[in-house]
């Protein structure tokens, strides 16, 4: 099991339940852990503590999380930001990324795929907490932008490289082409998204997927990494 223990969450949310239950299971899998009630708190709590990732609640009294995710990325750009809401609407979602999050969850939800979710941005956001990244037959060496393939060194492309990272550290994930698109070429990419396909295939030849059990499209989707 990877270990947790240098990196600090933040939890923030003004349901003391919610807190609670995800501080101890946060806490037992190694997380050290730090938690606000509301905005105010919560942009103190980061000053201080500087926390490598929030996990923060959109509906609160006052401040609420759309004006803190803003906060906190004007504190630290580099901290990881996921939001959680009752809402499940496309403006919250789309309000919430264009503000900086970089995740967002409906509750309720499985506390397993939030943590599959944690580790996702983590990984994006903190490669050098983790030297090398181990998942499954994977291990991806950012430091020498390697990727080993049961324990066999990948010929890749640059692009390639960045793309099969993406793909395999948000492993269990559902990805569209539109979000592939902006983490791996950028925002302002202006070509066509066909150019997804035609990578995956070049990866999917080169993992020896020919059954696609490795990277599996998901018809009308995206794509998602299963590993064994």
């Amino acid at each position: 099991m990877q270990q947790w223990s240098d990196i600090r969450i933040l939890l923030v949310d003004d349901e003391p339940n919610i807190v609670q239950f995800l501080e101890l299971g946060l806490r037992s899998e190694g997380f050290t852990v730090v938690t606000a009630s509301d905005g105010v708190g919560a942009i103190a709590v980061a000053q201080d503590q500087q926390p490598h990732l929030a996990v923060l609640d959109v509906m609160m009294p006052g401040m609420d999380g759309f004006e803190v995710c803003r906060m906190l990325k004007q504190i630290d750009p580099g901290m990881a930001v996921i939001m959680l809401s009752a809402k499940a609407e496309v403006e919250d979602r789309v309000k919430g990324l264009s503000l900086g999050a970089d995740d967002y969850m409906v509750k309720p939800f499985s506390f397993t795929e939030l943590l599959a979710r944690i580790a996702a941005r983590l990984r994006n956001y903190q490669p050098g907490l983790f030297g090398e990244i181990c998942a499954g037959p994977f291990r991806i060496d950012d430091r020498r932008k390697e990727i080993r393939y049961d324990d066999r060194i990948m010929e890749l492309s640059p692009t390639e490289y960045e793309l099969l990272r993406y793909l395999v550290t948000n492993h269990g994930l559902v990805l569209s082409k539109a979000t592939i698109l902006d983490k791996v070429w950028g925002y302002h990419f202006g070509g066509e998204d066909n150019i997804v396909e035609v990578y995956v295939r070049s990866l999917r030849e080169k993992l020896e997927d020919r059954e696609h059990r490795l990277i599996r499209t998901i018809r009308g989707a995206g794509y998602r990494v299963d590993l064994p």
